[in-house]
């Protein structure tokens, strides 16, 4: 299979396209089409044999490949980027752009600290650096999300009316006893217990929820708390290299952080790989 990626690469190229249609045609036009045309056909053959299994040209497809997933991938998690922020409340946005604005002020912080002798000048948080901030605020972005979805749904869901079912299906159980005919007995009991386990799974399904809400609040706190201590570290070590390694830092420690978000997947279910993050610190437009 992988072969034939690289023969069909081969063919499309435009000047393989371009030689084997000239080629083609003068087999056509040279009034003896019986003895070129197979001549070309067997030329093409041997010259995709030859540049599919070539490893060069091997790599070179393999990593254009990766080059176009890796693009779909970042435009597939700007436009997530674009509809989770208009999805969320106006207080989740504020919450979210006041962490941005301190990475910012982090980065600004860390640039100026490398000193004017520098060659490059804004580059110490360009790069690596910033990719790590980024996938801190899409960690926390992803975060905000969650909890707005789980708050959504412990809104439309009353705990004590789900509470007051289970009693009252208890109750009705319990009343089925007195039916005479065991057929009909039988019945009730079997359609009263069915609902009864029903709602028993609604109120452990909101109280994991309600769980999870929580959970979800002590990483936000979690995580603001690490982006500040990254910027008074960035005023009060005045060492570029070790803001640096900071951020990296914590950036590793948020994989605990991003299991948990995983299994909530009824709300974070993104449609986007886990290791695709969009640029954030660089995306001023979308948050005005």
């Amino acid at each position: 299979m992988r072969f034939a990626k690289y023969l069909k690469v081969a063919f499309l190229n435009r000047w393989n396209l371009l030689v084997t249609a000239g080629a083609m045609g003068f087999a056509m036009l040279s009034g003896q089409a019986d003895i070129w045309v197979p001549l070309v056909v067997a030329g093409e053959v041997t010259y995709l044999g030859l540049l599919a299994s070539h490893s060069r040209f091997q790599a070179y497809v393999d990593a254009h490949e990766a080059k176009v997933f890796r693009q779909q991938g970042t435009d597939t998690a700007q436009q997530t980027y674009r509809t989770i922020i208009q999805s969320l409340p106006p207080k989740s946005v504020e919450r979210f752009r006041l962490l941005r604005s301190q990475c910012l002020e982090l980065r600004q912080i860390a640039q100026q600290l490398k000193g004017p002798e520098a060659v490059e000048p804004a580059a110490i948080l360009e790069e690596s650096q910033g990719a790590g901030l980024d996938r801190l605020l899409w960690i926390y972005l992803r975060m905000l999300y969650t909890q707005y979805s789980i708050e959504r749904f412990l809104q439309k869901t009353s705990e004590a009316q789900i509470q007051r079912d289970i009693a009252s299906l208890e109750e009705r159980l319990k009343a089925v006893t007195g039916v005479s005919d065991e057929v009909q007995r039988q019945r009730f009991a079997k359609a009263l217990e069915d609902s009864l386990q029903t709602s028993r799974d609604r109120l452990a399904n909101y109280q994991k929820a309600k769980a999870n809400c929580e959970l979800v609040q002590l990483e936000l706190e979690r995580l603001e708390n690490k982006i500040r201590s990254l910027s008074e570290l960035a005023v009060n070590r005045q060492e570029p290299d070790f803001i640096s390694a900071q951020v990296d830092q914590v950036a590793s420690s948020m994989v605990q952080t991003e299991r948990t978000m995983n299994e909530l997947q009824f709300a974070t279910d993104l449609g986007i790989p886990d290791d695709t993050v969009p640029e954030l610190l660089r995306t001023e437009r979308l948050l005005q």
